[in-house]
Formats: C-alpha cells, structure tokens, sequence
C-alpha cells in the first residue's frame, strides 16, 4: 500500500509527504492499540518476572510499524518500566519512530516511552562486560573537537583496557561510553568523526564533561532562530 500511494502522488504534487505521514500515523495508531490490548497480558508477564512470555507478541505488533525495529521493556526513570522502540539510528527509520512516539499514550506511574534508547543516568557509574573483564566507563577519557557549523563534535575515545582488546572489542568499548552517555538519538545527531586512542590524548575530558559539552551544542543547534 506504501508504494501504491507513492506511485499515485507522484501524478498529484505536492501529496507525497502527507501521505507518507499518514502511513507511519495509521502503522503507529494499530501499534499502540494492540498494545493496550496486551497490556494485562504484559503486566502479569512482568509480575511473574518472565517477559519471555510477552516478547514474541510486541515483536509482532511493533514489526506493524516497520519490520527493523527493536524494543526492550526496561525499568523507566520515571514510571516503574519504560517501552523503548529504536531505530538503531538508522535515518530511514526516523519516521518510523517519531510518529510512534507521537501516537504514544501518556506518561503514568507505570509506564514511560523512549523512541531511542535513553542515556544512562550516570554512565562513569557503569561498568562494562567484555571478554569476560570488567571496564569502568569512569576511566573513559575524550578528546572532543567541536564543529559549530556543521553541528557536530568529532571525539576520539580512550580507555586503558583497549591495551588488551582486540580490534572489535576496542571499537565495542568505543561506542559503547558514548551511546551510554549521550543516548541512541543525541550521539547520532551530534557525533561526528568517532576515533579510538590507543594513548590518552592531551586535554582529554571525562563522560559527563562531554555530555554538557555535546547538549550545550544541541540546544544551539536547534533554537529557534532570533526575530
């Protein structure tokens, strides 16, 4: 039906962008009526601690959405759990995701929504599992280089574990500080170029240097413009 109504407006300029959003409104609307309809289901699957159980019926339903979503039902920041829907930043998914999170019921004491996987609260506070050893993101060190024009910050990233990983790992423990710090949506707006440093580079900052430091640039980038 996508392609039928791409096709047909393509004959009536002008049409295509209204039609697109109404495709990704009606997928998300199904979305979260099947998910009302499950919620009872879900909330015992969760108060027998087996979400096992409801897995395979929310994946039914988001893949309504689009077939390359992913969730995870986690415990929420606010509210006791939190349904979080992403698009692994991937850009043809944005719209996906945005009109999900646009048809999203409101936030109440036992559920909130994220359409991209949230920052950690405090990520110098996490500690990674790799390989089998254990990697405090606290000794994370960043080097970052801002580029206001573009709206971007290039990093380069250190560790002193990378020492002992290899080439997958190293680049694992490199996005990982990061993704954790500033979330699934930031990072993949405001990072640019993204480095691994094999020595701890000079006049390098730690985590939450960088997440003021990368917001900072997000809430310029995004102000509206001065009348």
């Amino acid at each position: 039906m996508f392609r039928f109504l791409r096709r047909r407006d393509a004959e009536a300029p002008g049409n295509a962008e209204t039609a697109e959003v109404d495709v990704h409104a009606q997928a998300a609307e199904r979305f979260w009526q099947r998910w009302d309809d499950l919620l009872p289901e879900i909330a015992s699957a969760l108060g027998d601690s087996v979400p096992q159980r409801i897995e395979s019926l929310v994946a039914d339903a988001l893949a309504q959405v689009h077939p390359n979503l992913t969730f995870a039902i986690e415990h929420g920041e606010k509210a006791v759990y939190a349904l979080v829907v992403s698009g692994q930043a991937d850009p043809e998914l944005r719209p996906y995701t945005d009109a999900w999170m646009a048809a999203a019921p409101p936030v109440d004491t036992l559920w909130e929504y994220h359409d991209s996987v949230p920052p950690v609260p405090d990520p110098t506070e996490v500690t990674v599992n790799l390989r089998g050893e254990k990697y405090p993101l606290a000794d994370v060190r960043v080097v970052a280089q801002v580029d206001e024009a573009e709206g971007l910050v290039d990093v380069a990233v250190y560790h002193p574990g990378f020492s002992g990983l290899e080439e997958n790992a190293r680049r694992a423990l490199t996005f990982l500080p990061l993704d954790a710090t500033l979330g699934e949506r930031l990072a993949a707006d405001r990072l640019g170029r993204v480095e691994t440093a094999e020595l701890e580079p000079e006049g390098a900052i730690g985590l939450l240097e960088l997440r003021e430091l990368v917001r900072e640039l997000d809430r310029t980038v995004t102000a509206p413009p001065e009348s």
